[in-house]
């Protein structure tokens, strides 16, 4: 469950995503720099946050709708990667810049954002109940 309580931490940390240069910050360890299309730049420019694991070193999240990217190459356009796997991301779907939004459009972004974590924390909590259930279910039919 340490997995989950990583994640749950880390998604629910990117409030303060919505800065550019925040986003941008993420990529210190980024594997792609020039001559690249997927630079930090352009990544944090299409809402990812760089959030490697040991495995992973080149996994990106949407700060916004939670999906993971990886396996990233240097000619991958990160605006229209996010696009074709999360056509209805709310971040994409800005009109304006985020420094422009009103006080009413920035909450109701923030409660879609938060909807989205909470919905990913619970499918990650269910996940693991699953996995729980069938474990129990396995030693039991052993008994």
């Amino acid at each position: 469950m340490a997995n989950a309580d990583v994640l749950r931490s880390r998604f629910y940390s990117y409030d303060k995503m919505y800065s550019q240069e925040q986003r941008e910050q993420s990529f210190a360890d980024w594997p792609f720099r020039e001559e690249c299309r997927c630079t930090p730049e352009k990544m944090a420019m299409a809402g990812f946050v760089h959030c490697p694991s040991e495995n992973e070193p080149d996994v990106a999240c949407c700060f916004y709708c939670l999906i993971e990217l990886e396996g990233w190459e240097p000619n991958d356009n990160p605006w229209s990667e996010h696009i074709k796997r999360s056509p209805q991301c709310g971040f994409l779907c800005m009109k304006k810049d985020f420094t422009e939004l009103t006080v009413a459009e920035f909450y109701h972004m923030e409660k879609e954002r938060l909807k989205t974590y909470i919905r990913k924390v619970f499918n990650m909590k269910m996940a693991y109940l699953r996995d729980e259930i069938d474990q129990t279910l396995e030693k039991l039919k052993s008994i």
